[in-house]
């Protein structure tokens, strides 16, 4: 009797248990979400982890596959303060799918083969930029490979969820050096209007003005590149976590990518009206770089308050029923194909290239032409500039004079079998003339000279004397001065299996007068060794 009455007391507790588990499922189904079974808690709290390790060991495939470019990267950020910022890419992109695990848990796992397109076109653009030594084409393609191989392996639903983490890769990417000069020139622009609006006399010449009290220099470091890069990253991550709407996330993007631009014209006008009142020496150094920093934190944060007054709450995903069984596993064999897919191109790069072989190489420069004579003596004072060029095989400088007296340099430095810091075409190699040993660029721009176009750049040196260089690349019989259209010449020479042999070619003339007289001078230089130089260069590839 007593367990009779023990079974009674228990079966309304037993009930009402129940009842209460069939009410809450009544209760999500009629508000359209599928309650899961209590046996499928275990299964889903394991499916995170199972992603997380399927996208840690495709990151690691991807990355082994493209190592040497995967370091060339990563050397960037550690040794750039430009793109120092490249270090925390990866965990903020790993936090931001940890954020999303509750999400990933009933996500199913298809690998898809969508992605197999994008991956081959990723992977083409790394053998292209490998091949014609273009690094930024390398570094962005392969982030674009690292992209697309975890959506791939994901499948459709897990890269819907974690779309913006994958796209946030992109950020450790180490370009933009190519808005440099245009910053720069914006910048020193801006800086001189300000100063005279002010009211103090002010003279530009190019990135060079000078006050009654100083002279200032608009360098790399002043082009706020860093600042920009840095503000776009944040600024897109504030975005992110801080609004749903893409009309606001778009809208503050845009801002925090034009607020460093205008916040640096700031900072280089008070920087040089501080110099102007207290001396050049109070904001050299160290401080210059701590106020910098200082003055674009204060920006950024004030930016982030004002951001802060349009925020909005995130809108909670509804949770969906994850496949189960073999719907579920039954894609797995696509893996194989994706994984394949990603190591083919280091492969067929191995298979192209050939080993870079070191050998001594002597450039032999035009014999002087009649009424033209090599000066054997040290360059006199007044040409004392001397080009310089990274990554070439040989390089050689001669002083020419004609028969009044004037002086002519003539530098040229040769590539062949050019490749990742050995290419012609590369940051610092330069054709508007290289600012080294005191030398300042007051002016560069492309004339067309009797022998063709190249880039002219009006160097000063610390006395004051100026020199005129003209720069261009010779390609076989061809005279170039487009970057771009230069790499694109020497890619195909590679691709149709032809020499990549080549040369930067720059003259070098000592202002004594009009910038035309210079300018003749040189037209009359290459009218008498033009050919000469062509023909020796032609007859070095050759020999190679």
């Amino acid at each position: 009797m007593a367990q009779v009455a023990a079974a009674s007391r228990e079966r309304p507790g037993a009930l009402s248990d129940q009842e209460s588990r069939i009410g809450m499922q009544k209760n999500l189904t009629g508000i359209g979400i599928d309650a899961p079974a209590e046996s499928d808690a275990p299964a889903r709290l394991g499916n995170f982890a199972r992603i997380a390790v399927l996208l840690a060991v495709t990151f690691a495939w991807v990355v082994g596959a493209y190592w040497q470019t995967a370091s060339e990267i990563g050397a960037i950020w550690w040794r750039s303060d430009t793109f120092a910022h490249g270090l925390v890419v990866i965990p903020i992109s790993a936090w931001l799918i940890w954020r999303k695990r509750d999400q990933l848990e009933r996500c199913a796992v298809r690998p898809n083969l969508f992605f197999v397109l994008p991956m081959v076109l990723s992977g083409m653009a790394w053998l292209v930029g490998q091949i014609s030594g273009v690094a930024a084409m390398s570094h962005l393609a392969l982030a674009s490979m690292l992209v697309f191989a975890l959506a791939g392996v994901g499948g459709r639903e897990v890269s819907r969820v974690i779309a913006f983490p994958l796209a946030f890769l992109y950020f450790g990417v180490p370009v933009g050096e190519f808005l440099l000069p245009i910053l720069m020139q914006y910048t020193a622009d801006f800086t001189v209007a300000a100063v005279r609006l002010t009211g103090i006399p002010v003279f530009q010449e190019h990135l060079h003005f000078v006050l009654p009290n100083g002279r200032w220099s608009v360098i790399e470091a002043c082009s706020g590149l860093r600042y920009l890069i840095a503000s776009a990253m944040v600024g897109t991550l504030y975005a992110y976590l801080n609004y749903v709407s893409f009309k606001r996330r778009f809208l503050f993007m845009l801002v925090a990518i034009a607020i460093p631009i205008v916040a640096n014209w700031v900072r280089a006008y008070i920087t040089v009206m501080i110099g102007y009142h207290f001396g050049s020496e109070f904001v050299q150094g160290f401080v210059h770089i701590v106020y910098g920093w200082v003055f674009f934190g204060i920006v950024i944060l004030l930016m982030f308050a004002v951001g802060a007054r349009w925020r909005e709450e995130p809108v909670a995903d509804l949770p969906s029923r994850m496949p189960a069984g073999p719907r579920g596993q039954q894609r797995w064999a696509l893996i194989v194909p994706l994984a394949l897919i990603a190591v083919a191109f280091p492969a067929v790069e191995r298979f192209l290239d050939e080993p870079d072989r070191p050998y001594a190489l002597e450039i032999p420069l035009p014999g002087a032409a009649s009424q033209w004579q090599k000066r054997t003596q040290a360059a006199p004072d007044d040409l004392d500039y001397t080009p310089t060029s990274a990554g070439h095989r040989a390089e050689a400088y001669e002083v020419y004079a004609d028969r009044s007296g004037r002086t002519v340099g003539l530098y040229v430095a040769y590539f062949a079998g050019q490749r990742q810091g050995r290419e012609m075409v590369m940051h610092g190699n330069r054709l508007d003339g290289v600012e080294q040993g005191g030398w300042t660029r007051i002016e560069t721009d492309t004339e067309e000279l009797a022998f063709g176009p190249v880039v002219h750049a009006g160097m000063r040196g610390k006395s004051d004397n100026i020199v005129d260089v003209w720069s261009w690349y010779q390609i076989d019989d061809r005279i170039v001065t487009d970057d771009y259209l230069a790499k694109a010449m020497l890619l195909i020479d590679r691709l149709t299996g032809r020499a990549d042999a080549s040369a930067l070619v720059t003259i070098v003339v000592a202002r004594q007068g009009p910038p035309e007289d210079s300018r003749r001078l040189a037209e009359r230089f290459m009218e008498a060794h033009g050919s000469e130089l062509v023909r020796l260069l032609d007859d070095l590839a050759e020999r190679r």
